[in-house]
């Protein structure tokens, strides 16, 4: 009959997997009369069970991985191993990480498949379970303990293995939780741990210091050398459990991963003291729907290697033949499985297809938000926590993202065609999609909670002045009096806070420039839309991998001044290219436009200044707002409500400097005049009364402005 390889692991260091392996062993061994393989795989403490045993073994895992051309038998694998006189066998870890990079992952494979043939029981210490070599065990397992304790910290790191096993498609039942080092003492019991993680507790080994000090002294398992203890017996407990229950038998009848398919998609875990594991949202059990996605999804990649169809994703019609593909690859494996039971109507079946393709080729569970035109903002906090903005408010999606490895490779599907990364060195980047929707990406460790996705949709038709009249943004004279602005080369900055509508107000503006100008756009990531066909786009680069490379706004408008442009069109100020932008707007490129964050015109200078001083050359403070003043014409205040309507509330000018203030008038403003049945703003736009000095030099090239239209009403 076969052996079974039975895995340990615990999700944070220091809660005694090493110890238990040993003792299970030890216990397994006296209760059946049957000799185990003891494998120390923890490639993070490298030799704990040398001490705990006792064994100063001279071969190593190591050295069984890359035995090449070698049958692996009891005779081939003897030297390879300490048989101890006790009864059991062991294969050590090696001593230093150098060593154990040499571990060769399929000669593991090779092993294991070669000790359940050898050995009733091979029992390996994986270490935190997370490795790529401890999946490769869990493979071949028959059964999985997860060891924890009464330790908040630690329950939390527990949660979090045992979300990534039954992410990687692991039956739950071969998963057996352990309780180690327990007092009745203790306020956290097995009962409220058992609450906390969602899973029966198997088993509980008491809290015994004397006992396993003194067995780590002896270099003896604590069955060895205290058999009569309280922690002893308890192991010996645990191993009768299995026997009574035939619990290795049963499991081994389970449905599993097939060895080989189980890709390592983590990482070792973050120290849990430092905040960063412990603060991971946890994953509830998996519902059959999801299970059965994931799992047609994993067979499908198995079928078809996507990343190997080099398919222009530009393309619409590479896109349209993959996706025909991609779907009868999913419906060849449907026909496989067992679906009956969840897939009754031909509706679920044809959903089930949609959200596969949209995993396999879109962006999975983000796919149908993009396509709701209502909705105008995503934000992903958390793989299972998705807010969208619609009409201007925030409110939870009941959408999730499976699993961490699926949002990953979302975000890998978004940077990979543009030449961008994100990884542990560089764990942000902002990007955008193919429709020019703005996304921003942020990951572990930066991310407490996994990774954070923001997207800013680009509306799929173009927003005109026309529209923003009709959102009640502006008013139709606003409207035109700002085209009259941009035709007569004033240089305008839009300012407003985070999610105001500054880049679609900018991206309006800027389609008032006459089509015979030359535009040249700067943008951090392309976003604007210009009907005109004389424009040159310019786009930022970040850091390549060896951390050159890298190509900035400030260098980008320093080459737009080579390029002989009417208009210098900047995205966002947000650096010291504010400088650079103001010197070109000052040395005779008018009629420049930018954006920058600021909550009114007067704090819009300020951060002005503050901008051109980070451009580091130390001009006073007056030089800086000398040219503030001669370069900048308009301030157009942008804002988000209340109610999450966005209107222009200020239309101000930059009159001049008058001693060591810039001086500023307004023209029109937002006058808020209460809130209506549905809570909505109600308000109107004010002239001030104030006639722009510019007026005059617009009449004079002949454009026609009403002074009525700057009356106070």
């Amino acid at each position: 009959m076969a052996g079974h390889i039975i895995a340990v692991a615990g999700g944070k260091g220091g809660v005694g997997k090493s110890v238990f392996t040993a003792n299970l062993a030890i216990a397994y061994l006296q209760e059946l009369k049957q000799r185990p393989c003891i494998v120390d795989l923890d490639l993070t403490s490298l030799g704990d069970q040398n001490i705990i045993l006792g064994q100063n073994p001279q071969k190593t895992i190591v050295d069984i991985s890359r035995m090449q051309g070698v049958t692996l038998d009891p005779k081939s694998l003897g030297p390879m191993m300490i048989n101890s006189p006790v009864g059991y066998s062991f294969v050590g870890a090696p001593r230093d990480s150098i060593a154990a990079r040499d571990l060769d992952i399929e000669g593991l494979g090779r092993f294991l498949k070669a000790a359940t043939g050898i050995f009733s029981a091979t029992i390996i210490d994986c270490g935190n379970g997370m490795d790529p070599y401890a999946l490769k065990v869990f493979e071949y397992a028959t059964v999985i303990f997860v060891i924890t304790s009464a330790d908040v910290i630690v329950i939390n790191q527990t949660k979090r293995l045992l979300s990534k096993i039954q992410e990687l498609l692991f039956p739950q039942e071969m998963v057996q939780i352990i309780v180690n080092k327990y007092s009745q003492s203790n306020i956290i019991g097995p009962q409220m741990i058992q609450k906390n993680i969602g899973r029966q507790i198997f088993g509980a080994i008491p809290e015994d210091v004397a006992s396993c000090d003194g067995s780590l002294a002896k270099s003896q398992p604590v069955c060895l050398s205290v058999p009569s203890s309280a922690v002893a017996k308890s192991y010996h407990e645990i191993v009768r459990k299995m026997q009574q229950t035939n619990m290795l038998e049963n499991l081994s009848k389970l449905k599993k991963p097939t060895p080989g398919s189980v890709k390592s998609q983590v990482t070792a875990p973050a120290d849990a003291g430092s905040g960063g594991a412990s603060a991971r949202s946890s994953a509830a059990p998996l519902d059959p729907w999801t299970s059965m996605k994931l799992r047609i999804h994993k067979a499908l990649v198995e079928q078809m290697d996507l990343k190997k169809m080099n398919v222009d994703t530009s393309d619409s019609k590479q896109r349209a033949i993959l996706r025909e593909k991609t779907q009868k690859g999913i419906l060849d494996i449907l026909n496989m499985e067992d679906t009956a039971s969840l897939l009754s109507t031909r509706e679920l079946k044809a959903q089930i297809i949609k959200e596969v393709l949209d995993e396999a080729l879109g962006l999975g569970p983000l796919e149908d938000m993009l396509a709701d035109d209502l909705i105008t903002e995503i934000m992903v906090n958390a793989r299972d926590q998705i807010y969208v903005e619609k009409a201007g408010k925030p409110m939870m999606s009941k959408v999730t993202f499976s699993s961490e490895a699926q949002m990953m490779n979302v975000i890998e599907r978004i940077v990979t065609p543009l030449g961008r990364r994100v990884d542990e060195k560089v764990p942000y980047v902002d990007a955008r999609l193919l429709d020019g929707s703005r996304v921003h990406v942020i990951i572990p460790p930066l991310a407490l909670r996994g990774p954070t996705i923001t997207i800013r949709k680009f509306p799929k038709k173009r927003i005109e002045y026309k529209d923003l009249i009709a959102f009640g943004s502006m008013t139709e004279e606003i409207a035109d009096f700002l085209r009259c602005c941009v035709e007569a080369k004033l240089n305008i900055v839009v300012s407003g806070g985070t999610g105001s509508g500054k880049t679609t107000l900018l991206n309006v503006l800027s389609n008032f420039i006459p089509a015979s100008e030359r535009i040249i756009t700067v943008e951090d990531s392309a976003e604007l839309q210009l009907a005109q066909e004389h424009v040159v786009r310019l786009e930022t680069r970040p850091k390549n991998i060896e951390g050159e490379g890298e190509v900035s706004i400030r260098d980008l408008i320093k080459c737009c001044l080579r390029m002989r442009p009417d208009r210098i069109v900047v995205g966002e100020c947000r650096g010291g290219e504010a400088l650079d932008m103001l010197q070109a707007m000052n040395t005779g490129h008018s009629g420049s436009l930018t954006t920058l964050h600021s909550n009114n015109p007067r704090e819009c200078i300020a951060r002005l200044e503050t901008l051109v001083m980070m451009a580091g050359l130390g001009l006073p403070a007056k030089a800086i707002r000398e040219n503030v003043a001669s370069a900048v014409g308009l301030i157009i205040q942008q804002s988000r409500l209340s109610d999450g309507a966005r209107r222009v509330t200020h239309i101000t000018e930059v009159v001049g400097i008058q001693g060591e203030v810039v001086s500023l008038q307004d023209i029109f403003l937002y006058k808020q005049e209460g809130l209506d049945k549905k809570r909505k703003i109600i308000g109107r736009f004010v002239p001030t009364g104030f006639i722009p000095k510019f007026v005059e030099e617009m009449e004079a090239k002949g454009m026609k402005i009403s002074r009525n239209l700057f009356a106070a009403k």
